[in-house]
């Protein structure tokens, strides 16, 4: 029988915390010496409450530190984690040859971030741009069990051998973008909806970027 991490599929089950809390700001969790995960953490969050958490994955060529600047008033504002991973290559394994070293180290870092908080099963988002939008729609429709949301920033393309669970999607692309066609935006949402998905498609006048009024529109979306 092949393993299902082949295929996308996290082992990953949080676990009852037994670590202290961190505080506010940004913290390497550990999961390795270079390219390791940061953990963004709010200030005022309730001790021992669920908290909601956002998985964010950079682009190509991107890196934790890129992102999370587009996420963290957000945060602050609205009380949740942001979990940025660090691709082990410039981009992710899944659009290199597939799944490998990330999915462990995201499991790893899942593992950090959940030792130290309750997590909210119902507010777990695996979010991306780019490269990082097509991990999460792959990672996220294949592991619908543990994302409660996927949130697809100009992805390129979704890799999905097996769907578990029903998360819900937002999917949000640029009219303008000169290196992922409009197309692929709307071929992911079609095919999602086709799929029996909760899509939310959203187009923008813009390039290839993180145009932040869709983020905005996004956090709304994670958290309603």
């Amino acid at each position: 029988m092949l393993d299902p991490s082949l295929f996308g599929r996290l082992s990953f089950a949080a676990a009852t915390p037994h670590a202290g809390p961190l505080y506010a700001g940004r913290h390497r969790l550990g999961v390795a010496e270079e390219r390791d995960a940061v953990l963004f953490v709010p200030e005022g969050l309730a001790a021992q409450a669920p908290v909601p958490l956002m998985v964010m994955f950079h682009g190509a060529g991107g890196f934790p530190e890129k992102v999370l600047p587009h996420l963290e008033a957000h945060a602050q504002r609205h009380r949740f984690l942001v979990l940025a991973p660090h691709s082990l290559y410039p981009t992710w394994d899944i659009v290199i040859g597939g799944n490998g070293p990330d999915l462990q180290r995201l499991h790893q870092a899942l593992s950090a971030v959940t030792s130290r908080y309750r997590i909210d099963p119902q507010r777990l988002a695996f979010a991306g741009f780019s490269d990082g939008a097509s991990y999460a729609l792959s990672l996220g429709i294949t592991n619908g069990d543990i994302a409660s949301h996927v949130i697809a920033f100009s992805g390129g393309f979704m890799s999905v051998f097996m769907q578990t669970g029903i998360p819900k999607v937002f999917v949000a692309h640029g009219l303008a973008d000169e290196q992922l066609p409009i197309a692929s935006g709307r071929a992911h949402a079609a095919r999602l909806r086709a799929a029996g998905y909760d899509v939310e498609y959203v187009e923008f006048d813009g390039p290839h970027v993180i145009h932040a009024p869709v983020v905005e529109r996004a956090i709304d979306f994670f958290l309603q």
